[in-house]
């Protein structure tokens, strides 16, 4: 496992932008997502699970992605995020889980994400980012501390189960009911 400040970077010494928690909609009925900045974008496929919420669509003025498939957990307090990169911009990665709070009003689902992520890499490693966003956050008063406790311990409970189960995102899963099935084919083994 590793511990990451600086994610993409690499740098170890990076100034924290400091933002209140993204806030994300998928708008089932009106098939578009609205991204933390508020800009709204088409969805090509939306699925409801008892689980939790698929999403797919094409990623836009992005100089390194193509395609985004997600999944809402809100039992578990994730997002599960598989991307598609442009050719030459791929990463070392197999999955990017947000820590979020997920609620559900009708056919509209909202995330709220606490700032730490965990990169899986199949078989391998896992690696938790960004903490620093987070206790900078706290101590902005932008997220208040039963919130950032229940992120950690989320964090927590998620590096551990993967970590048992090898770094294998998809047992760790189906040990909570969960099977998440993606539109594209390329799943990593």
């Amino acid at each position: 496992m590793t511990l990451s400040a600086a994610e993409d970077t690499g740098a170890d010494d990076v100034a924290i932008h400091i933002h209140p928690p993204k806030v994300e909609i998928f708008d089932v009925a009106a098939m578009t997502n609205t991204d933390p900045k508020g800009t709204v974008r088409r969805v090509d496929e939306y699925r409801v699970e008892p689980f939790g919420l698929y999403m797919a669509r094409r990623v836009v003025d992005h100089p390194r992605m193509d395609y985004v498939e997600s999944w809402l957990l809100p039992r578990l307090g994730l997002r599960v995020t598989d991307w598609r990169w442009l050719p030459g911009q791929e990463r070392d990665q197999d999955y990017y889980l947000d820590i979020v709070d997920v609620t559900v009003s009708g056919a509209r689902w909202t995330s709220v994400d606490h700032y730490l992520d965990v990169i899986v890499r199949t078989g391998r490693e896992l690696e938790v980012l960004d903490s620093d966003e987070m206790l900078a956050a706290v101590r902005a008063g932008l997220l208040d501390p039963g919130t950032a406790q229940r992120a950690m311990e989320t964090t927590y409970r998620t590096v551990e189960g993967l970590a048992r189960c090898g770094y294998d995102l998809p047992t760790w899963l189906a040990e909570h009911g969960v099977v998440l099935r993606w539109r594209s084919q390329r799943r990593r083994t």
